[in-house]
């Protein structure tokens, strides 16, 4: 079976400097045409879960906003989603429970925007592969 693929493609990593720490974290938005790197800094005291989940919301608020702004609907679109955080992929597609109570807000704005999508296919992939797409 071959699948098509996505309309768009979000890759992202997240970390901090320090754990917790200073938060950063780039992604970038892929369709079949063009791309582009999009890098966030955030607060001092992120963990790299935290920017991990920040990273991925950001993504995925950016291209909702893309979508919108051309006067579209998220849900007329398919998603795939690449990220070497296994938590935060596994979390995310619910095969792991969501144990630490402040990552439960990130985790439930992360399925709610997913769930904006026609379809969203969040996968894992590995370190090298962000490092190849993101340059870190």
């Amino acid at each position: 079976m071959h699948t098509m693929p996505a309309d768009y493609t979000i890759t992202f990593d997240g970390g901090s400097r320090g754990n917790p720490g200073q938060g950063y974290g780039s992604y970038e938005l892929r369709t079949a045409t063009k791309h582009e790197i999009v890098r966030l800094t955030f607060s001092a005291r992120e963990t790299n879960n935290e920017a991990e989940y920040k990273t991925l919301i950001g993504g995925l608020k950016d291209l909702i906003g893309r979508i919108e702004g051309r006067g579209e609907q998220p849900t007329t679109y398919t998603l795939a989603v690449r990220g070497d955080s296994q938590l935060v992929i596994n979390q995310v597609c619910g095969t792991w429970k969501v144990k630490t109570p402040h990552m439960r807000p990130l985790h439930a704005e992360a399925v709610a925007l997913l769930a904006r999508f026609k379809q969203a296919d969040v996968r894992w992939h590995r370190r090298d592969h962000s490092v190849d797409v993101l340059g870190h």
